[in-house]
């Protein structure tokens, strides 16, 4: 990528905020320009700061100085903040689940078309749900991240191969009604129909046909607007995700990790 001129504005999403310093904050921006953009914003932690708000969960209007190591920010107006999904827990917990992922997979200036949309909708879809009652809003927030997560990696190019079955090449087509029917995921390199040495999870046929939906740009509804699979489905596709995280980038995101603890619980007192 060329060398950005001196001064430059850029639209971002902040998606981590860290000290720097005893008043400044060094700031990581996903941007549709310039991909994952460190900035270091003097005085930021001042709170008379012009600087203050531009902070974690904030989408911001940047005025951008390059520096020598690191740029700085000069000026940042706020677009619209996503912090009040801090009052809820499972909202906080699957909007920072997300922003994790994207760190993973999106390198400093190498852009990543359509990574910015897609995490503005998914955090906006999550913000929609503070009024929702604690048992939707928990089953909700977790569908969204596992559907965010599905196509960020798509993005990517390294999406989950859910269509191709490795025992042939052929389609991965889910008998649905067959119970007994299972695929193996193998993390190297993708699902197998029926049960395999070496897998590490294995999905049934419903499973397998609501993890194929998660491409298309709404989650998968009944008829009378709830929202298919119960909450024990999410948990293990999440968990589908997390083992082929750590596949292929060395490691996963952590933000639901203590939030699984109470999930699978309720999860089998509702659907067991």
């Amino acid at each position: 990528m060329s060398t950005p001129p001196r001064e430059r504005t850029l639209e971002g999403l902040c998606l981590k905020a860290t000290p720097l310093g005893e008043q400044d904050r060094l700031l990581l921006l996903l941007t549709e320009e310039e991909g994952l953009l460190k900035l270091a914003a003097s005085g930021a932690r001042k709170p008379r700061s012009s600087l203050a708000a531009a902070g974690a969960l904030t989408l911001i209007k940047a005025q951008v100085a390059r520096g020598r190591s690191l740029d700085r920010l000069r000026q940042a107006q706020v677009i619209r903040s996503y912090s009040r999904l801090g009052e809820q827990l499972e909202l906080l917990a699957a909007g920072q689940w997300l922003l994790e992922l994207a760190r993973l997979l999106i390198a400093e200036a190498e852009p990543l078309p359509g990574a910015l949309a897609l995490l503005l909708h998914r955090l906006g879809q999550l913000e929609e749900l503070r009024s929702a009652p604690a048992e939707v809003q928990r089953l909700e927030a977790l569908a969204t991240a596992v559907q965010g997560g599905v196509q960020l990696l798509q993005l990517a190019g390294l999406g989950l191969p859910m269509n191709t079955d490795l025992n042939g090449g052929g389609d991965l087509v889910p008998p649905i009604g067959n119970w007994e029917w299972r695929c193996s995921l193998l993390p190297a390199d993708g699902f197998c129909s029926g049960r395999q040495s070496g897998a590490v999870l294995m999905l049934n046929a419903s499973e397998l046909a609501l993890l194929q939906r998660l491409l298309r740009p709404q989650l998968p509804r009944k008829r009378d607007g709830e929202l298919m699979g119960p909450e024990r489905v999410w948990l293990h596709l999440q968990e589908l995700l997390q083992i082929w995280c750590r596949e292929h980038l060395g490691r996963s995101p952590k933000a639901l990790t203590l939030l699984r603890q109470d999930w699978p619980a309720s999860a089998q007192r509702q659907n067991g």
